[in-house]
């Protein structure tokens, strides 16, 4: 198991803030939604058709990450919040050992 954090309005004891714990081989977005963090809508369920997974990847962990695929380089462009030098979709981080620790900062909005 692995600890996930999600920070809302850079605060991370600000109302939707989460931290939670997850197994490793799936995506944050799937963690984000099985722990209940609000902020997260995935609507499209994973399958890289939206933007509603949005999250800004802090460092260290931006770096350690591949560099995100031509389609999702497109979604990306349809965020409701500016798209950020370290913003990605949470659908297409999968989670691993390295990964523990991980710090996101959630978009106001995913609409």
């Amino acid at each position: 198991m692995i600890t996930l954090h999600f920070i809302a309005n850079n605060d991370p004891k600000a109302l939707g803030s989460a931290t939670i714990s997850s197994e490793t081989g799936r995506s944050l977005m799937q963690a984000a939604q099985s722990g209940g963090v609000d902020g997260i809508a995935a609507d499209c369920g994973g399958s890289l058709t939206c933007a509603t997974c949005h999250v800004m990847v802090r460092e260290p962990w931006a770096s350690q990450l591949p560099p995100p695929g031509a389609d999702e380089l497109a979604m990306l462009e349809f965020t409701s919040e500016l798209r950020q030098p370290n913003s990605r979709l949470s659908c297409q981080i999968q989670l691993t050992d390295a990964l523990d620790g991980l710090t996101v900062d959630l978009p106001a909005s995913q609409y």
